[in-house]
């Protein structure tokens, strides 16, 4: 009896670690000659940085600080933002973040496991994260309407390709000190980071 609940708990233990292996490669953007590290959580294939790809319009640096593209990438509106993914790409839906939240064990605590772990980038207190996904979520902060920026080390705002009406869209929220994945919605014109999913 004693092997036979060893053996089940091992297996549970193996199916665990399976669904949660983390299946690496890289994306060269031709347009600019970028390279992007990539994950494969279940079905889904994720840029594993945030798109830091220059559009023409609509598309800031914080703080209009160059060197913080390096390690955030873009804010852009989401007009631009639904534009900006590579072919072979596109920003991600409301749906497709709702997937990728469930298969990491739901809305309520897949934060810690897409965070980056440690505080290089986050500002403490930052919750129980492992980023055992590798989906490497940073805190790339915003700007508002007005061409103010907020909230660079503390929160992770991304946009959702999924229209909420004519002036408002969809948007995923991570903060530094809670679990949870928080889909909302905002106005079009703020500038959010971007994540691309492959087709």
């Amino acid at each position: 009896m004693k092997n036979k609940s060893l053996f089940l708990t091992m297996a549970v233990l193996l199916a665990g670690m399976t669904l949660l292996a983390q299946v690496t490669g890289t994306f060269t953007d031709s347009r600019d000659g970028k390279v992007y590290k990539t994950v494969t959580i279940g079905a889904q294939t994720w840029m594993a940085e945030n798109l830091a790809f220059k559009a023409k319009s609509g598309c800031w640096a914080y703080n209009n600080d160059a060197d913080n593209v390096k390690t955030y990438g873009y804010l852009y509106t989401w007009e631009t933002a639904k534009k900006a993914c590579p072919a072979g790409w596109h920003l991600a839906s409301k749906d497709e973040w709702s997937a990728l939240a469930t298969f990491l064990g739901g809305q309520e605590s897949a934060a810690e496991k897409l965070k980056e772990a440690g505080t290089n980038h986050w500002m403490k207190p930052v919750s129980a994260a492992t980023n055992s996904s590798g989906f490497t979520c940073l805190p790339g902060g915003f700007r508002n309407e007005n061409g103010d920026f907020y909230n660079l080390g503390l929160m992770c705002f991304c946009w959702c390709s999924t229209e909420q009406d004519s002036k408002q869209a969809n948007q995923v929220i991570i903060y530094s000190h809670t679990k949870h994945v928080e889909i909302s919605y905002i106005e079009k014109s703020n500038g959010f980071s971007a994540r691309c999913v492959k087709d």
